[in-house]
């Protein structure tokens, strides 16, 4: 990878995790192919030669299970949820170059020849190991057929992950007390031979990559503790019929596991890209064999492990270049809560559509309501402040004011030279927008272009041109018609069809898509006609009424309907089909954080709190706990063991010295065998860690 100043000479192509064939799409799951979408308009925006590319992931137990649930082919059934994707996914505007399936002819022969090279370069061993089987079904139990108690925390675990508890990857014959998802009865562990992927070789080659690696820093530090670890090997084989072959002799009764031919559909679809445009137009090899190149994954957080352990491993064992980047969104939340597919408890992506909402409004606010790795929480509320206020109030109104001005006054651009202070003003708005895409910061470069359109919005009514003559009027409508154009250019990877709209309101030839940042300051055509009406509709207060009681009435008729079924948090189906849950957005403003709670204690019981400044002296990971950190805190009077979640958000080294806000008087605990004496107070998802705003001793009481 070049690690190159955006855009490059080198092709780039954009990546999103792909979606699991397992169930709808709702809008929390358009988030990270929205910001997909986004991010790989914006990189053409810069002038960067970009493929975007993903596809349905069709295999594993999951989809099996659900198939035979439903008394069809596990074929069948994850291509009708494909064809559903396939067709949701051009309603929001999010262009694939390429959308394939993992179960189509190009994955499977690519899947088998980087098995290959890797048994070529001695990557795989073949090994006895303890596998679940159900004696009633005689049949053996890979992944989501079986559950029990994960080995590392103790809590419920299915298959290949603890979706309940600590989140670690599982591999077979791991699970403890194992039950058969098929009858319900104990399962037994029996031997059987598998193929696994020496990941041990790579480990070296990983703590360089890690360092290497850019993008969003919960993807950077997450897998750390994997990499520096004793890093297991990974089983690539599973007992059942649905999946890809795996080749060779000895092992014609085994496919391999989901994990394998997954994220090589990166690759095939990328491929098929190439055949179907030609090796003029964009290259595969190129991208992902050939020279430098610059390869990005926009995935949601829960796989981070492995897009950052097992991907880089799988394309270096086999030759091919790694990621330059990996970008891991949050999730989204509804109304402060996860969202739950079982209780109907969520906003629906065809939903959305028949409300007769556009899909840019959605696009945008997905994009630009937090930082690519912190939750969005989504409310009908948000929604319509954020069109209300940005979109209509300030983009689309600005749009209006000026072109109607223009074409009433001036027929269009009036004959004058651009000012100094406006050409200025875009051109640094020009250079924060690609400042912010180098950074992969989506957010920023979209309030890049809304703060344009705000600064034309208070210039108009700080020059007051309808006051002045024409003469004294042109320069302001002349800037205003610039101003215009560049909202529309740096705007048009968040909102492309409105974008284009105001495109075409200027009489800018072609599509606003084709244009690149550098167009924001050319010229703009000498006509155009007045604007017939605003880009953007408000949203009132009795349409988001109606909606929420729309989802309250639909949560309580299907609570109803099943009374005793238990929550379920959001089903992701970024390859996977494991639970997600969630805490709300805490850290990016008023529109973005959980309500405060109506409860409230006494001042009384305030001042029972010891709270404290500490001091870390040392911090360091916990052997088998994905989460926590062992923390050593001076807090003045004495030294404390503290316990906290910072392993995969902090490093060790940047911890110690660090001044820190300690509840002192909390009961002492004990997590994963370590003892915990206190607790260190962080902000949000990312554990920002609450400090002093000056060097305040260790041992200061806070009040």
């Amino acid at each position: 990878m070049s690690h190159e100043e955006l855009p490059t000479d080198n092709p780039a192509v954009v990546t999103c995790g792909l979606p699991y064939a397992n169930g709808d799409l709702h809008i929390g799951h358009l988030r990270t192919y929205v910001s997909g979408d986004v991010l790989s308009r914006s990189l053409r925006t810069l002038g960067q030669q970009t493929a975007f590319v993903s596809g349905s992931d069709m295999h594993g137990t999951p989809i099996a299970v659900n198939a035979e649930k439903e008394g069809v082919s596990p074929e069948a059934f994850a291509l009708r949820h494909h064809e559903t994707y396939e067709e949701t996914f051009p309603k929001f505007d999010i262009d694939f170059d390429n959308y394939g399936h993992t179960h189509d002819e190009t994955n499977a022969e690519l899947t088998q020849e980087f098995v290959r090279q890797w048994e070529a370069n001695d990557h795989v061993y073949e090994q006895e190991i303890q596998v679940a089987y159900d004696p009633e079904a005689d049949q053996w139990l890979p992944d989501r057929y079986v559950e029990g108690e994960c080995p590392y925390c103790g809590e419920h675990a299915r298959g290949d992950e603890c979706d309940e508890g600590c989140q670690r990857h599982l591999e077979p014959g791991d699970i403890v007390d194992p039950v058969s998802t098929l009858t319900g009865n104990p399962a037994e562990y029996r031997e059987r031979e598998h193929k696994f992927l020496r990941l041990s070789d790579f480990q070296d080659y990983l703590n360089g990559f890690i360092n290497r690696l850019e993008g969003t820093s919960n993807a950077q530090n997450q897998p750390r503790e994997w990499i520096e670890g004793d890093l297991q090997d990974l089983c690539i084989t599973r007992d059942m019929d649905w999946g890809i072959d795996y080749p060779g002799e000895g092992a014609e009764d085994l496919v391999l596991y989901v994990w394998v031919d997954a994220p090589i559909e990166y690759v095939s679809s990328t491929k098929q890209y190439t055949e179907r445009v030609g090796t003029d137009e964009y290259d595969w090899e190129s991208v992902w064999k050939d020279g430098d190149s610059e390869i990005i994954h926009v995935i949601g957080r829960d796989i981070i492990q492995h897009h950052t352990v097992f991907w880089p491993s799988m394309l270096k064992g086999a030759g091919y270049n790694e990621p330059r980047a990996v970008c891991a969104t949050g999730f989204v939340n509804l109304d402060g809560k996860a969202f739950s597919t079982s209780r109907n408890r969520a906003i629906w992506a065809d939903e959305y559509l028949a409300e007769g909402f556009h899909p840019d409004l959605l696009r945008y606010y997905l994009a630009t309501a937090s930082g690519f790795e912190r939750d969005v929480n989504f409310s009908w509320e948000r929604f319509q402040e954020r069109v209300n206020n940005e979109l209509a109030d300030v983009v689309g109104n600005f749009v209006n004011r000026a072109l109607l001005f223009a074409a009433r006054n001036f027929d269009g651009t009036p004959d004058v030279e651009l000012t100094d202070e406006t050409e200025v003003r875009i051109a640094e708005a020009m250079d924060d927008y690609e400042d912010a895409l180098n950074d992969y910061d989506i957010r920023t470069a979209g309030e890049v272009a809304v703060a344009l359109a705000r600064y034309g919005n208070e210039y108009i009514q700080n020059e007051e041109p309808w006051k002045l003559d024409d003469d004294e009027a042109a320069p302001v409508i002349r800037d205003c018609v610039q101003l215009v154009k560049a909202v529309s250019v740096l705007l048009s990877p968040f909102t492309p069809e409105k974008a284009d709209d105001a495109w075409s309101l200027l009489a800018e030839t072609g599509s606003v898509a084709d244009a690149t940042i550098g167009d924001c300051l050319q010229p703009t055509p000498e006509t155009f006609d007045e604007p017939d009406g605003g880009l953007f509709e408000k949203i009132d207060d009795d349409r988001v009424d109606e909606l929420n009681a729309k989802l309250e009435a639909r949560v309580e008729a299907t609570e109803a309907a099943e009374p005793d079924e238990t929550e379920a948090e959001s089903e992701t189906t970024e390859e996977t089909d494991a639970e997600s849950e969630s805490e709300s957005e805490q850290s990016t403003g008023p529109a973005d954080v959980e309500p405060v709670s109506d409860d409230r204690i006494s001042f009384e019981d305030f001042q029972d709190l010891d709270l404290r400044v500490g001091r870390i002296e040392s911090a360091e990971g916990i052997e088998g706990a994905d989460k926590l950190m062992k923390l050593t805190v001076d807090i003045g009077v004495e030294t404390r063991q503290i316990v906290a979640g910072l392993k995969q958000l902090h490093d060790a080294a940047d911890l110690e010295g660090k001044r820190v806000v300690v509840v002192a008087n909390l009961e002492e605990a004990e997590l994963f065998g370590t003892k915990s004496n206190g607790m260190v107070l962080a902000a949000g998802d990312d554990a920002d860690l609450l400090t002093t705003y000056e060097d305040a001793e260790p041992g200061t009481k806070i009040k």
